[in-house]
């Protein structure tokens, strides 16, 4: 995918598609892997790099010989940024298709829907996308960055290099509203003041009369954990307001959809943010992971966090089932509970047995000329927030995504 303004907010149709790898001849008795990621539609930016991150992962699984002598084939919807369909293709893969695994989800409201599903049909699922934490299911493992991971690191980093009164803009609904929460702790816990925070509805795009209360509150930061290609439009109104220059931004979302190389370097330099992937990570695995993605896709290097967080995952369930030697579910579980680690273009990842989440390098960046500047890296970060509500080695059939206390 070529990543350009038209490309991100564009709104493209897709059928429903059951594929196969095309680089991969499959005999009887495949592992079946299942897919469900807004291919399409008003995600297609998160989505569709997701979709070819799996398809390289599957790719590399198979030249290398498959899992237990079989080769994996996938079998993908596209929901076209519909949630109704997450529950229904969830339901199609585990009871028509009867796949092995399913990896996908977006948003959290996406993993939600077909969550349950997955754990009454005692299918492995998979959610590889940064998200609020809480979640505690046994069926489920997770390599998206949670807030204690993310936040806790940005916010230090980016009050150091500001100031101590912050402003929030959230997207509204529980990701934003939890991460708000999140920040106004950190900014806190870091001698800090937040001086006001507002939440905004995904399809919000005119953020004028918001910018000019920002203004009048006059803080030294503001934090925007905002969501998708309409409230893209905040980081250009602000640049355009002339306010880029005048109070600095970080946000915990920005650059996860490669949105700030939609962003001119002048509406986009300087922000601030911190994930487990930059394009620009100066690594062995980061350079051989772009040099194989622009072979196996004409050049494109559409990669992003979220894009690479699903690779992670599917790397790390084949280690799991390597390590059982089996396909049989709980075998798997079994085998990734003991920690089963990796390393990945966004570095070392590891599964916490006690949430299923994964530990990871966090990146501390900053946006330059289209580019996600690294920093300085914090290495191996727990969940600690989905660690102090989730001990799945004491509580084995817990099914809840708790509220965590802040």
């Amino acid at each position: 995918m070529s990543l350009n303004r038209r490309d991100f907010l564009g709104r493209t149709a897709a059928l429903t598609t059951t594929a196969m790898l095309p680089t991969a001849v499959f005999a009887d008795g495949t592992i079946k892997l299942g897919s469900i990621l807004d291919a399409s539609g008003p995600f297609d930016a998160y989505g569709k790099p997701m979709d070819q991150a799996m398809r390289m992962a599957v790719s590399e699984i198979n030249e290398a010989g498959g899992l237990l002598g079989r080769q994996v084939e996938v079998t993908a919807y596209d929901t076209q940024s519909d949630m109704a369909l997450y529950s229904q293709y969830g339901q199609q893969l585990t009871r028509q298709d009867k796949v092995d695994v399913v990896h996908g989800g977006i948003l959290s409201a996406s993993r939600e829907a077909i969550r349950q599903t997955m754990r009454k049909t005692k299918t492995l699922y998979f959610y590889n996308v940064l998200y609020e934490g809480g979640v505690c299911d046994r069926n489920i493992f997770i390599n998206g960055v949670t807030p204690a991971q993310q936040v806790e690191a940005l916010v230090p980093f980016a009050m150091k290099n500001s100031g101590k009164k912050v402003y929030i803009l959230a997207a509204d609904y529980n990701y934003g509203q939890i991460t708000a929460r999140w920040i106004q702790k950190f900014v806190a816990d870091n001698g800090g003041e937040v001086v006001g925070t507002d939440f905004f509805p995904l399809d919000v795009s005119d953020f004028g009369s918001t910018i000019a209360k920002v203004q009048t509150a006059a803080p030294d930061l503001v934090i925007a954990p905002l969501v998708g290609g309409a409230h893209l439009s905040f980081f250009r109104q602000w640049a355009a307001a002339g306010m880029k220059d005048k109070i600095a931004l970080a946000s915990t979302t920005l650059g996860v959809g490669n949105e700030h190389k939609v962003l001119t370097p002048e509406e986009g330099n300087g922000i601030m943010c911190a994930y487990n992937y930059s394009q620009e990570l100066d690594t062995p695995e980061n350079a051989q992971f772009k040099e194989k993605w622009a072979a196996m896709f004409d050049g494109d290097q559409s990669m992003h966090e979220i894009a690479v967080s699903h690779y992670h995952g599917i790397k790390t369930w084949a280690e799991g089932v390597r390590k059982a030697g089996s396909l049989d579910r709980m075998a798997i579980i079994e085998a990734l509970e003991t920690g089963i680690s990796i390393m990945g273009p966004g570095g070392k990842v590891t599964v916490d047995p006690k949430t299923h989440h994964a530990v990871l390098d966090v990146h501390l960046m900053q946006m330059q000329d289209q580019q996600m500047k690294v920093i300085e890296t914090l290495p191996q970060r727990q969940p600690v927030d989905t660690q102090a509500v989730c001990d799945l080695s004491a509580n084995p059939n817990d099914n809840t995504q708790y509220e965590i206390e802040i």
